[in-house]
């Protein structure tokens, strides 16, 4: 048996939902590169070995196309249909349904609701998830408040945040020996929180502020530069973000987050696009832009951004 899942919350959680729905003792569990969605080369090999596969909150339907065996694909992303006859594709999406995370498909597809099904939620969409009365409900029936939900979700994330592949892997389990409580003081991973809580607020530390427009520029191996747009404006409500991280791997990171406000005069989609149609790595969403370029491109992708500020 292979799982293959997400390196997040939600992904991790199913998949120990799937192992105890299954009651499964003998498995493997396997996440891409953290940061790129495609099956590498040691997944692809574990492929070919294994008997049964289950993707679980990957939205990576082409990568299954092809593969000769029989597969599960649990998801929740809008995605096209499978055409793969191996595979079975379970996606409320694909019926114009919504779910808020793979953690309930896979918790309404096996029947087993527990606390991990609502950290999945909380994983995937934050505060937005205490809105759900399930959520809250099977929080309440697992004796976790709201602020040890949020903890146990960033503890978790603190694996692949710190770009720690073997520990997102390995953290599955960690899940499934503990009671969820316990994972409060989990020591690997509470280490791994506080220094990405002090990346965050050093990179914070850095704001220089135009506009009510807050520019940080850091660099740090830790994948942070969605937290620090997010908490200058969510938590110190600035406008707007610009998050510059020069030295992720040998790459730079550069995000931009607007407030809802700002949102209304911000095209964030033609920025988007202009960045694009000069041959940035460039995606986003209403209030939120992200880019990956070469460092010595920062200047270029930030004089875009300022030209629409303006």
């Amino acid at each position: 048996m292979l799982i293959i899942h997400h390196w997040d919350t939600d992904g991790i959680i199913s998949a120990a939902l799937l192992v105890k729905a299954l009651n499964l003792e003998e498995f493997r569990n396997l996440t891409p590169p953290i940061g790129e969605f495609r099956f590498d080369e040691r997944i692809k090999r574990a492929v070919e070995e294994a008997e049964k596969i289950y993707v679980l909150d990957l939205n990576l339907p082409h990568e299954v196309e092809g593969i000769e065996r029989e597969i599960v694909f649990i998801d929740h992303h809008i995605q096209p249909r499978i055409k793969n006859p191996r595979v079975k594709q379970i996606n409320p999406a694909l019926e114009g349904d919504e779910a808020p995370s793979a953690s309930f498909v896979v918790s309404q597809y096996f029947n087993i609701w527990n606390a991990w099904s609502a950290l999945g939620v909380i994983g995937d969409i934050g505060e937005k998830a205490f809105e759900i009365p399930k959520v809250e409900e099977l929080l309440e029936m697992g004796g976790i408040t709201k602020e040890e939900a949020l903890r146990l979700v960033a503890l978790i994330d603190s694996n692949y945040v710190t770009m720690d592949r073997e520990s997102v892997e390995k953290a599955l389990r960690v899940i499934l020996e503990n009671p969820v409580k316990e994972l409060l003081t989990y020591e690997p991973w509470v280490k791994k929180a506080e220094a990405i809580k002090e990346a965050v607020q050093d990179a914070i530390s850095k704001a220089e502020v135009k506009n009510g427009i807050a520019f940080m520029t850091f660099r740090s191996p830790f994948n942070i530069i969605s937290k620090v747009a997010r908490k200058a404006v969510w938590e110190i409500g600035y406008e707007g973000a610009v998050a510059v991280n020069e030295d992720f791997h040998g790459k730079a990171q550069i995000y931009f987050r607007v407030s809802s406000k700002m949102a209304k005069k911000i095209d964030m989609a033609r920025i988007i696009a202009e960045l694009k149609g000069k041959g940035f790595n460039a995606g986003g969403k209403r209030e939120v832009l992200g880019c990956i370029c070469e460092r010595d491109k920062i200047g270029e992708v930030l004089a875009t951004i300022e030209d629409h500020l303006r």
